[in-house]
């Protein structure tokens, strides 16, 4: 199942911290089954790879932007 990005955007930060942890654990859990050779489909492990990334990538935007308007808050208040 690959997730939007625009769907992500929309996810709060504790249900993307929820999806990052499930997410990781079902590519663990492909990495395992293609290795011993009980799953054929090797291209979920690249779909799954690909939300991790958008998941964290999110996250550092969103904690970038955290910084920012505390930064911009703290310069305002300064003038």
């Amino acid at each position: 199942m690959m997730t939007k990005f625009k769907e992500l955007k929309n996810k709060s930060d504790k249900e993307l911290g929820a999806m990052l942890v499930k997410a990781k654990e079902d590519l663990q859990t492909l990495k395992f089954k293609v290795a011993g050779r009980q799953h054929k489909n090797v291209r979920e492990i690249r779909v799954q790879k690909q939300l991790v990334a958008h998941i964290l990538t999110l996250q550092k935007q969103r904690k970038i932007e955290g910084v920012v308007k505390k930064e911009e808050l703290v310069v305002s208040t300064n003038k």
